[in-house]
């Protein structure tokens, strides 16, 4: 049977945090000081490249409202997940022009490249999800925005 990956096990409250920057780059860099938090990331300077560099290849605003900024490097142990909030939206070159409010930035080994494209998928499907990405947004703090995904399906 396949493994099925799920997101709530990759994430913690302590890695989603409400936004106060107002552009896409500084809403980037507040991401990144969250995720490179982690143990996982053992050299933080090259994963923040290997996050910018994959964003100057293309926007990963995915439309709906929603970012997914994401990198594999051999710098990552593990998969790690990090959840932004900005509810009045933030400008980011998503490919719907609209602003995102959601960002879910994901930081992989260069050898989960299956999984990642999985997990990846799996992400963005259940984003497109309004009621889901609604009862994110209106979520009280990060141990509610953390539970309401570990509860989705």
């Amino acid at each position: 049977m396949e493994n099925v990956i799920k997101i709530s096990e990759l994430l913690s409250p302590e890695y989603i945090i409400d936004l106060q920057a107002t552009d896409k780059a500084g809403v980037l860099q507040e991401m990144l000081d969250v995720i490179t938090r982690s143990q996982k990331i053992t050299d933080p300077k090259k994963f923040r490249k290997a996050i910018l560099d994959r964003e100057k290849l293309m926007s990963t605003g995915i439309g709906y409202g929603i970012a997914v900024p994401h990198a594999r490097d051999r710098t990552v142990q593990d998969f790690i997940i990090a959840v932004g909030r900005i509810p009045d939206g933030v400008k980011y070159e998503s490919i719907d022009n609209e602003p995102v409010q959601l960002i879910f930035m994901i930081g992989a080994s260069d050898k989960q490249d299956k999984d990642y494209i999985k997990l990846l998928s799996r992400l963005v499907l259940r984003l497109k999800n309004d009621d889901l990405k609604n009862k994110i947004l209106a979520a009280k703090d990060a141990n509610e925005i953390y539970e309401i995904i570990r509860e989705s399906r």
